[in-house]
């Protein structure tokens, strides 16, 4: 009986890029531009720093280029320093439905290799198109029960890291199996780093990435590992899930549009779980013309898995107010967007914002959680002083494929995160070289015109 582990093998070995759709190229030029707006944006921060510097200590033969300082070093330590700075800023890409950020495992392994081997662009792209698939299937078959303790960016992004780098190396249906296995059994990241606002959540996805690029090489040179990674007794399923689906790993796999396409982008620098709460207060600000003087009260309903992350949340610093409710939706009424502006130690203190987040009540909905994780909604309602109320239910926040950005929306996000790092004519020479990826005959050459 073919295993879970040899189904995507194949898939992954079968993906031919010259195959791939229009619209799917398209797409992966534009998750790969948006990572690269949140890596530079991120580069700075202190655990970005931190891990660079780890990194630059241990050294390593230079085969791929560390963004944040434009150094190159080995294939494994620039994942690991580029996936880390690409999840700092909370603007990395999301899909709903797997609970997972792919690009900031999946596209930082991707390249890495690529450059490594001096891999074509179209050949990157597959790869980050089948690391997208493996890594949301993934997802998908642990559901929210898995979500409840582990991060499914830094677990189950390790399978789409290690998929997206097996095809970069070009191997066999058994080492692609083999890279899977390993995968998995160095899969982790919980969430227990919320409670102290700590670095973690910048590690799981530099970890997953560099431990993708491990399983492959790994696999490369024979290294064994589990068969039965996923439905075995002792696997990553049942060890990580109280419930999960193992159909959704293979059901329709190679045939169904490819994953990438479901995938969401971020209009604010905030946990996606408030994105929706944020849409749905700006659109009444906006039809009402509203001031924060004019704000008697706020109440956000939303669905539990939402507060069961963060209803303990509290904003002690720039990075953990990204996560906490009241304080990113009091940003919104009071300054009609939540940017990289709002995470700042001054804002921390704002007395506009102090002003309304004790005016704001969380309510937990249990009829918004029957639809989620396809939905992720919220329900706003503010009563004014005046004694009015007004209320907004967003069920799919600006980005989402059903409300999606336009390119020159990206595009625009892309320059706004990346000014600080680079100039105006690197930042345009960088779209350029995302939207002609495909062109490209060796990309250990990407970088040597940009940053």
């Amino acid at each position: 009986m073919t295993t879970i582990q040899e189904q995507m093998a194949a898939f992954v070995f079968d993906t031919d890029h010259k195959a791939l759709s229009a619209e799917t190229l398209a797409m992966a030029k534009l998750c790969v531009l948006d990572w690269l707006g949140s890596v530079y944006a991120g580069k700075g921060a202190r655990p970005a720093m931190a891990i660079l510097l780890v990194a630059k200590s241990l050294g390593g033969n230079p085969e791929s280029t560390v963004l944040p300082d434009g150094s190159r070093t080995s294939a494994y330590m620039a994942a690991l320093v580029n996936a880390a700075a690409s999840h700092v800023v909370e603007m990395d890409d999301l899909h709903k439905r797997s609970i997972l950020h792919p690009a900031a495992p999946v596209i930082p392994a991707a390249l890495a290799l690529a450059e490594r081997e001096g891999a074509s662009g179209s050949e990157f792209l597959s790869a980050v198109v089948v690391g997208y698939e493996v890594a949301i299937r993934v997802g998908e078959a642990m559901g929210p029960s898995h979500y409840r303790f582990w991060h499914t960016t830094g677990t189950c992004g390790t399978f789409g890291a290690a998929a997206a780098v097996a095809k970069i190396l070009g191997l066999s249906k058994p080492e692609v199996a083999m890279a899977l296995g390993s995968a998995g059994t160095q899969a982790a990241g919980l969430w227990e780093f919320l409670s102290d606002g700590a670095m973690s959540k910048q590690l799981h996805p530099a970890k997953a990435a560099a431990d993708g690029v491990l399983a492959g090489l790994l696999a490369e040179q024979g290294f064994t590992a589990a068969t039965r990674i996923f439905e075995g007794e002792k696997g990553f399923c049942r060890a990580m899930a109280q419930e999960f689906d193992l159909s959704r790993l293979t059901q329709g796999l190679g045939a169904e549009p490819p994953r990438i396409l479901s995938t969401s982008f971020k209009a604010h620098a905030a946990c996606y779980h408030i994105h929706s709460a944020i849409d749905a207060v700006l659109e009444i600000r906006r039809k009402l013309s509203l001031k924060p003087s004019d704000v008697e009260r706020v109440q956000i309903a939303v669905y539990p898995a939402a507060l069961d992350l963060l209803e303990k949340v509290e904003p002690r610093d720039p990075y953990a107010a990204k996560f906490n409710i009241p304080f990113c939706v009091a940003t919104a009424l009071v300054y009609g967007q939540v940017g990289l502006s709002a995470f700042t130690t001054d804002r921390l203190g704002d007395p506009k914002i102090q002003e309304i987040v004790p005016r704001i009540a969380l309510v937990r909905d249990a009829e918004l959680g029957k639809v989620y994780p396809d939905r992720w909604p919220a329900v706003a309602e503010v009563t004014t002083r005046a004694g009015q109320s007004h209320a907004a239910r967003i069920d799919y926040p600006k980005g989402d494929p059903k409300n999606p950005m336009s390119e020159e929306e990206l595009v625009a996000k892309f320059h706004n995160l990346a000014t600080p790092a680079l100039s105006e004519e690197q930042r345009k020479k960088t779209v350029e070289a995302c939207q002609r990826l495909d062109g490209f005959e060796n990309l250990a050459t990407f970088f040597d015109d940009l940053a």
